[in-house]
């Protein structure tokens, strides 16, 4: 809702109480804005010191409540300028619960003028706002800093954190790009019962160093860490203290060598692991997992039980061929099947063994493949009489494979029963082998 919405609502309301007022002329005066004000005299979000600045401007007589909710959905900046018609919308803004700190939020371009110019532009809006607001009720906090970072950056970062996570924060997003990891995330920040309301938590571009006597995070539920300098011993303390977790994503965390999920996490639903260059070894024990994602050629994965696996993404040489003969018999209930591979040794086998419940696949080749035959990804195909939609990347540097303009005859084809179910099928950066033309042609027929 915006401040167009906001204000044709509030016409019609006061159009609405006009006409209510003349027909109760005689009676004692009950005006809506009068309870409303009078309701919020005792809240914690109401200073008359700060409201000097607002019209006093009548708003139409709703239940508190409801304005609070109306109040919420209101984009951060538009719910700003709504405090400027009235002191009651002040009192709300007091209280606005979701805060979005960013350049975009602010308007800020990037382009306008320099690093330490628009740093510091950035840091007084933010404290121009959270000083007028009282810290209380704050559901989502997002920080999302581009322009430079300095040693300053961090006591700032430290204050607003201090006023606006609090008991009752659901979701804390700081976001700090291209710094390097040099602010250090203060743990002190989720004890105390802080921690405890927190359902979403990400983190990236900063330190993170948890221990044993972190006591909070009892209701997180989604945890995001991207560049974050942390420890498998310190990520090792936060899960253990997570057990509502259903969704881990880890990305470019270069000092996790190996990465134990404990059965600890039994909600943990959805498990994604990319860019990893130090990680030698996942391991996971959780039981219930069935979304798993991982980019990385050399780490070993142990994934427990895999039975229960429905949605899987590999970014892996050689997955291809590895798919095809492995996958069917381990994780027979795969719905979802994603491979990206930059160097494939083997053409995917012709197997008899069946993808029953696959209804994706998604196959990107994207490097440099000499010679490899397309044809033989007809095999997926095949094997997955469910499946619905196909996509495939080929993506190549330096073709070396034989074109169907160079041999434009003696097309292969391969006798198979028909598919029924496939309904899309996508070719990006089709070219003109001729092994991937007889591919286009099988699937066509």
């Amino acid at each position: 809702m915006g401040m167009l919405d906001l204000m044709r609502l509030m016409s019609i309301q006061r159009q609405r109480d006009q006409e209510r007022r003349r027909r109760q002329a005689q009676a004692p005066p009950r005006d809506g804005l009068i309870a409303l004000r009078a309701k919020r005299k005792g809240s914690p979000c109401q200073q008359d010191g700060d409201s000097q600045g607002a019209a006093d401007i009548e708003i139409p007589s709703l239940p508190e409540d409801i304005w609070r909710l109306i109040h919420s959905l209101m984009p951060m900046r538009d719910a700003a300028r709504a405090a400027c018609v009235s002191r009651s919308f002040l009192s709300l803004w007091r209280c606005h619960p979701n805060l979005n700190f960013s350049s975009e939020a602010f308007g800020l371009n990037k382009n306008a003028c320099g690093k330490e110019e628009l740093a510091g532009l950035f840091y007084s809006k933010v404290d121009h706002i959270l000083k007028r607001h009282s810290g209380i009720g704050v559901k989502k906090l997002k920080i999302q800093i581009y322009s430079d970072y300095s040693g300053k950056g961090s006591s700032y970062l430290n204050n607003w954190l201090q006023i606006s996570v609090k008991p009752g924060i659901e979701e804390l997003i700081i976001s700090l790009t291209q710094f390097q990891a040099k602010y250090n995330f203060p743990c002190s920040l989720l004890s105390n019962g802080s921690g405890d309301s927190i359902q979403y938590l990400h983190l990236s571009n900063c330190s993170f160093h948890p221990t044993v006597t972190l006591s909070g995070l009892r209701s997180l539920m989604r945890l995001y860490l991207c560049c974050v300098r942390i420890t498998e011993n310190e990520l090792g303390c936060l899960l253990s203290h997570s057990l509502a977790l259903e969704q881990l994503e880890i990305r470019y965390c270069d000092r996790i060598v190996c990465l134990k999920v404990p059965c600890l996490l039994q909600r943990l639903i959805s498990l994604k692991v990319f860019g990893c260059d130090k990680l030698k070894l996942i391991e996971n024990e959780a039981p219930n997992v069935s979304i798993f994602a991982f980019q990385g050629d050399k780490t070993e994965l142990k994934l427990g039980e895999t039975l229960q696996i429905k949605s899987l993404c590999m970014v892996r040489s050689g997955y291809v061929y590895h798919a095809r003969a492995e996958l069917p018999s381990i994780m027979p209930n795969l719905e979802s099947l994603a491979i990206k591979s930059r160097k494939e040794t083997a053409f995917a086998p012709k197997l008899c063994s069946k993808f029953l419940c696959l209804r994706h696949l998604s196959i990107g080749l994207i490097g440099f493949f000499p010679a490899y035959d397309y044809l033989s990804l007809a095999s997926y195909i095949y094997a997955a009489p469910s499946l619905e939609t196909f996509d495939l990347n080929v993506m190549q540097r330096n073709v070396q494979s034989v074109s169907i303009f160079a041999h434009p005859a003696d097309l292969r084809s391969i006798r198979e029963e028909k598919h029924h179910n496939l309904k899309s099928v996508t070719v990006t950066s089709f070219i003109s082998v001729k092994s991937l033309v007889e591919l286009t042609c099988h699937i066509l027929e």
